[in-house]
């Protein structure tokens, strides 16, 4: 029997009121590695009453920013040493290569030790009132903070949300994907292990109608940060904002990767692959759309079929393996049906485009072979829907507006890539293109102090940068009255005093 995982809530393990479990696979083998507690209403209320009282009165309340500070960066430091560990979690969870997980867990503790510098750099400001008056601004925790994140990428995006709202001094409520949860459980035993008081840090596992819903619904949440599929984002947002409480939302996308004709091809064709199936193409900003200049595109398709014949799909655990499964079969027939449905309207497959037949004990994982479609047009769905997972379209351009025009023809705005050697172009280009984040001759690369959102339908609001920590504050101003005597608005003469 695989073994069981209860939430944590309050620095407890517990189980469901109603005893349900969820089965956690292995999307490699289809096997299930775990079952988790379903949580549903019951326990989001638990979670966030105990993540109220430690905000209100608890412990955490009670830290100064250098206590914070200090915690944040033993967080940091206990991540660390659990690299190897979590990285192999990862890999077992949501099937990415382990030197893929490895090279992105190794970016964890950098947000929690960027949040700890902005805790300590917090500072009050005052605001000119004129004679007789002072006037600053007091900035102040909001309180419970809920943290909604996704499959792909559990680990770095719940650091991503947890630890600014915990900078800022709030307690949280951590809801992960039911198919990616051991990470996070995982997370809050490192964080009670360095410091961090149990009523700061909740983890409730449980499905989105069930779990997710209540958190969001929640008036006690005066702030909800959900990265996810744009649908969900919408009704997210909506329900947050009927209370007046805060959200952020980081949804889907539908990157351009813009290939000028003075690009080195060789270069652009390795950073498509890079951009388009790191994850399995299971990321919000993967590179899936590849717009090229019209006499490139031949000599640019041919190199990058090389590229992509070439990838090793394996066991995530094994370091040669370059690409993994996507994390479910659902996922796979989903992803297959779009592949069918750009041929039904004209596309070419140039490879790949069907399951992966694996051997032994991966012949039951959710692999697809990375593919490649030619012979697109931009009204075709396929450049117009967020696939999600290991596919790209190459379509042609003429001339640079004609590539803006194309790039910024979806709904969506998360992410776009610029090939090309010429330094003004890349800047026009990148300027022109309506997305929250522009890479020049690279894709996907991120830091703690890069603030982390889109236009359009890719969403609301940032995650990470200053531009986080801030949102999990409030801004108080407080007025100071130093002239004598008290306050004279209505007199018995002409003179009014203020």
């Amino acid at each position: 029997m695989a073994e069981r995982l209860g939430m944590v809530i309050d620095g407890r393990r517990v189980t469901a009121a109603d005893d349900r479990w969820l089965p956690v696979r292995n999307p490699s083998t289809g096997q299930v590695l775990a079952e988790v507690a379903a949580g549903s209403g019951p326990e989001i209320d638990m979670a966030v009453a105990a993540a109220a009282a430690e905000a209100r009165d608890g412990a955490w309340s009670r830290f100064s920013p250098i206590e914070r500070s200090k915690v944040l960066n033993r967080i940091a430091d206990r991540i660390e040493d659990s690299i190897a560990e979590i990285s192999e979690l990862e890999a077992r969870n949501n099937g990415r290569p382990v030197a893929e997980t490895r090279a992105q867990i190794g970016t964890v503790p950098d947000f929690f030790r960027y949040n700890a510098a902005l805790a300590l750099s917090l500072r009050g400001e005052t605001v000119p009132l004129g004679d007789g008056y002072f006037q600053y601004l007091h900035h102040v925790p909001i309180g419970v903070a809920a943290v909604m994140t996704p499959y792909n990428h559990p680990m770095l995006i719940a650091a991503r949300g947890v630890a600014p709202a915990l900078a800022a001094g709030n307690a949280v409520v951590l809801k992960p994907s039911e198919l990616t949860p051991l990470t996070s459980l995982m997370l809050a035993d490192l964080a009670f292990d360095a410091g961090l008081p149990p009523g700061a840090l909740h983890v409730v596992n449980g499905n989105g109608p069930e779990a997710g819903a209540a958190l969001v619904a929640h008036p006690g949440v005066a702030r909800v940060e959900f990265t996810g599929g744009t649908e969900t984002g919408r009704r997210i947002v909506t329900t947050v904002a009927e209370r007046f409480a805060r959200s952020t939302a980081e949804l889907g996308g539908k990157s351009p990767v813009l290939v000028f004709e003075d690009s080195d091809l060789a270069d652009a064709a390795a950073g498509i692959a890079f951009a388009g199936f790191v994850a399995s193409g299971q990321s919000c900003i993967a590179g899936a759309r590849i717009i090229v200049q019209r006499e490139r595109v031949e000599e640019l398709t041919a190199r990058l079929v090389k590229i992509v014949d070439g990838i090793r799909l394996g066991d995530p655990l094994d370091r040669a393996t370059q690409m993994g499964p996507v994390i479910s079969a659902a996922a796979r027939e989903r992803i297959l049906a779009h592949v069918d449905r750009a041929v039904g309207d004209g596309a070419t497959v140039l490879t790949g485009g069907k399951a992966a037949r694996m051997d032994g004990e991966l012949s039951g994982g959710f692999f697809l072979e990375p593919t490649v479609l030619g012979g697109v047009t931009e009204d075709m769905a396929i450049c117009q829907d967020e696939v999600f997972g290991p596919v790209v379209s190459i379509e042609a351009f003429d001339d640079e507006a004609d590539a803006v025009r194309r790039a910024n023809a979806t709904q969506y705005g998360l992410g776009a890539a610029v090939w090309t050697r010429d330094v003004g172009r890349a800047h026009r280009v990148s300027q022109a293109v309506r997305a929250g984040m522009v890479w020049v001759n690279d894709h996907h690369r991120l830091s703690p102090a890069m603030p982390w959102g889109g236009f359009k339908d890719s969403g609301l609001g940032k995650q990470a940068g200053e531009e986080s920590f801030r949102g999990f504050l409030d801004t108080q101003s407080v007025i100071i009255r130093t002239a004598p005597g008290a306050p004279q608005w209505f007199t018995t003469g002409d003179d009014r005093l203020n």
